[in-house]
């Protein structure tokens, strides 16, 4: 056997497109193709063999342990404009959609229930119970076996003229020749010794892989070792992020099928990797800060987007208890905010943002949602633990609209942002930039006092002034930022729909002899380099004060 300096796997778009919607964005395509989708496609081309092979399998658990590849694709790939097309739901119900969402929600619950039950070592006996009842909810054999009983209303639904129809976007990109023969492809490249034994598994496997993405994203694909020169490489710096595999991915894909069998809601499980193109510098054109990664979004149901932005800290509060409610203990420290002993973790953690409706021309500050946001130096343990409350959260009413409630002054009812929305306050990118210059919408909570910035003698209020810039460029540094360029303070409002620092209560946290309340103020921060978000800014960062909005061209607001 002959061990070979390399490998890649080569993919070749049969059609010159590459169909597949970003995974934080429903209306922009996915360009390159991220490696956790190459390598989902695997595992379910392997999965769908009768009887999976176990040399198979072995080969993808040593393909999980390479860590991410260099990728070898088009630079100049076109994206096709998106528009929205109002499809026909395909899987129209047989029977009454009341008793089906009936039995659903019944069978999901049973499905928890073993779940839980199989997982503490419960006898057998309960075992076997739960599994009988769960194969007698999910048997509807007597609903369709019935001729000629089936009710006319229902029948009629199942036509195509009468189905409903849901809005649905099929971003693609259009790729260019890049290679000699002008064939389209993308090529994953690992740096490793590949085995000839192993080469011929993936190899055999490959031919069986007929799409990547979307159903009309026809591929073929094959082992090379013949590779081509890079474009996209990995870079912890980079701001461009795509979705790798770690070690365990495989199992980890097997247990969530377990839990969704391919019915429920799911997510495709990966580790995030920044990446850069080759030739671009090494540190960045623009700035990271430690803030920046995913946002888990929750869209308030319109009877519910009732509360002004004021309340944002009684908002994002409210939000982490529920989260943290529904976890388990201990409550990791990237969840927490809080080491073993109690004190602040000085490690990036999550943070608990409501979204209002800030920076348009018409915007009134309504809070329309909330986001958690998940920064990229987050540990996997937290970010297993967040999902994990939020699946049992949802499990509890089998899925559909959450409450947040606030003892005797009201709930707020809210769901799972799964797809494109009209909202932009609710999209990541709204908030992400990159720009030169930021603006708080919320106020920021100065970690330091700066004395009296109203009334007094006019040297002692120039001076508390002075302290409070200084202690927003301080604020920049926490979150590793550079040095800003400018800094204005003050106590207005600064964008459409903001509200004066006067308008907000009093934000108190504790202190070694007590709480201490933090002095609000608004600001403008202006770097020599342009920046990437989202990011917030002081001591009330992770729970909803100090939210900055990218301002200028650079910007997507």
């Amino acid at each position: 056997m002959k061990d070979v300096d390399g490998f890649g796997i080569e993919v070749n778009f049969l059609t010159g497109r590459y169909v597949a919607t970003c995974h934080n964005d429903r209306r922009q395509p996915e360009w390159p193709p991220h490696p956790a989708r190459l390598f989902s496609a695997l595992v379910a081309t392997w999965a769908d063999s009768d009887p999976p092979s176990s040399a198979e399998r072995d080969a993808l658990e040593w393909l999980e342990d390479l860590g991410p590849p260099d990728i070898a694709a088009s630079a100049t790939a076109v994206p096709r404009r998106v528009v929205s097309h109002f499809v026909p739901v395909n899987d129209t119900a047989i029977v009454g959609t009341k008793w089906q969402d009936r039995r659903a929600n019944q069978a999901a619950d049973l499905a928890r229930q073993l779940q839980r039950t199989s997982a503490d070592g419960t006898t057998t006996r309960k075992i076997k119970s739960l599994e009988q009842r769960l194969a007698k909810q999910r048997d509807v054999s007597d609903q369709v076996s019935a001729v000629g009983n089936t009710n006319p209303s229902v029948a009629q639904e199942m036509l195509p003229e009468s189905r409903s129809k849901r809005e649905r976007f099929f971003p693609s990109v259009t790729l260019t020749d890049f290679e000699d023969g002008g064939e389209w492809r993308v090529t994953y490249v690992w740096k490793h010794g590949l085995i000839a034994d192993t080469a011929s598994i993936l190899d055999k496997m490959l031919t069986r892989l007929t799409r990547l993405g979307h159903s009309s994203s026809l591929v073929s694909c094959r082992i090379v070792t013949e590779l081509p020169q890079a474009l996209f490489l990995p870079s912890s710096a980079s701001t461009t992020r795509l979705r790798s595999v770690r070690a365990g991915q495989l199992a980890d894909l097997e247990r969530r099928y377990q839990h969704h069998q391919g019915i429920l809601p799911r997510s495709l499980p990966y580790v995030d990797v920044g990446y850069r193109e080759d030739g671009e510098e090494k540190s960045p054109s623009s700035c990271l800060p430690n803030t920046a990664g995913d946002w888990i979004v929750f869209e308030f149901v319109p009877g519910s987007r009732v509360l002004p932005m004021t309340r944002v800290v009684d908002v994002a509060t409210t939000l982490r208890a529920a989260v943290f409610r529904y976890g388990e203990d201990p409550i990791p420290e990237g969840l927490s905010g809080h080491s073993a002993d109690g004190t602040p973790t000085t490690k990036p953690h999550v943070a608990f943002l409501p979204l209002p409706f800030a920076g348009y021309r018409y915007a009134d500050g309504r809070l329309l949602g909330a986001a958690i946001s998940v920064p990229d130096g987050v540990d996997t343990a937290s970010r297993r633990a967040l999902y994990r409350a939020i699946g049992v959260w949802e499990g509890q009413d089998s899925g559909s609209k959450l409450k947040l409630t606030f003892g005797r002054r009201g709930a707020i009812g809210m769901t799972r942002l799964r797809g494109p929305t009209p909202l932009k306050s609710l999209l990541q990118r709204e908030w992400s930039g990159p720009s030169h210059q930021w603006v708080s919408v919320t106020p920021i909570a100065l970690p330091k006092h700066p004395g009296r910035l109203r009334g007094g003698p006019s040297a002692t209020v120039a001076k508390a002034w002075q302290v409070a810039e200084a202690s927003v460029r301080q604020a920049t540094a926490h979150v590793c930022l550079p040095e800003p360029q400018d800094v204005e303070v003050g106590l207005a409002p600064l964008v459409v729909g903001a509200r004066s620092v006067t308008s907000f209560p009093p934000f108190h946290q504790s202190g070694p002899h007590g709480p201490v309340r933090r002095q609000l103020v608004h600001a403008v921060v202006t770097f020599d380099r342009p920046v990437q978000g989202p990011f917030m800014l002081g001591a009330g960062r992770f729970v909803g004060l100090g939210l900055m909005r990218p301002v200028g061209s650079e910007s997507n607001a």
